[in-house]
């Protein structure tokens, strides 16, 4: 699709890449950019940046309701970024407790399968459009150390493929972007190599233009998807090395 005056919904506007999303937008033409936080006072500083431009709106992804006060009032998207995500570097033994892993799955898969679900009509309505889900590359694979993230985020790799299947029909296009380690303060205590959160948005928003659905961006990602389509074993023992912190 074409990013030029298109009008965009990004959630988690205000986290380690979403500021970078709205650039990104800002910077390929879209006529209007919904950044969508849970409290709309800590998008001060990105609302400055363009006024005219983008609109905050107050929106809680774990809560139908909120999500849908979000859907009647952003009737024009064409383009919704699930942006929204949480990682809490937990295992699945080691953790104290299931209260970690329960929040991952509810932001990061039914947070975003609630958003795919109400704003189906809304871009089937504008002619189809697109949807862009943050997904990462450890969708494919477990890295341990960050466990139940990785697992929740293997949920919303899958449903990513089953909403493409069911929205093909109406023209909209499904995009999964899997990046490996990014620069943000999620990943602080990560070893390098890591991926600018810039260079993650320049090549998810080229993918929209150019129709791709997985996009892996970094070198890291890419090199990870090549071993995982030749030998994902190997992959999945040196991913078990790094183990959660006891």
């Amino acid at each position: 699709m074409k990013l030029e005056n298109a009008v965009v919904l990004v959630t988690g506007a205000n986290g380690g890449i979403g500021g970078h999303w709205i650039q990104g937008l800002r910077d390929n033409g879209v006529s209007k950019i919904y950044a969508c936080v849970r409290n709309t006072q800590k998008l001060d500083s990105i609302l400055t940046t363009d006024p005219q431009k983008i609109v905050a709106v107050e929106l809680d992804i774990t809560d139908e309701t909120s999500i849908a006060k979000a859907a009647a009032q952003c009737p024009d998207v064409t383009l919704l970024i699930n942006n929204a995500g949480v990682g809490f570097n937990q295992g699945f033994i080691a953790s104290k407790d299931l209260s970690a892993a329960r929040t991952e799955i509810e932001i990061n898969y039914f947070g975003t399968l609630a958003m795919c679900r109400a704003f189906a009509p809304v871009l089937k309505m504008n002619g189809g459009g697109a949807i862009v889900n943050m997904l990462t590359i450890l969708a494919k694979v477990n890295l341990p150390a960050n466990g139940s993230y990785c697992a929740a985020k293997a949920a919303t790799f899958s449903m990513t493929q089953g909403v493409r299947a069911e929205l093909a029909n109406q023209g909209t296009l499904v995009i999964g972007v899997m990046p490996a380690t990014v620069d943000t303060g999620m990943s602080k205590d990560y070893p390098p190599p890591k991926v600018s959160p810039v260079e993650v948005v320049r090549e998810a928003l080229q993918a929209v233009a150019n129709g791709v659905e997985d996009v892996y961006p970094g070198e890291q990602a890419k090199h990870l998807a090549a071993q995982l389509l030749s030998d994902p074993k190997a992959v999945e023992k040196a991913l078990a090395q790094m183990l959660p912190m006891s």
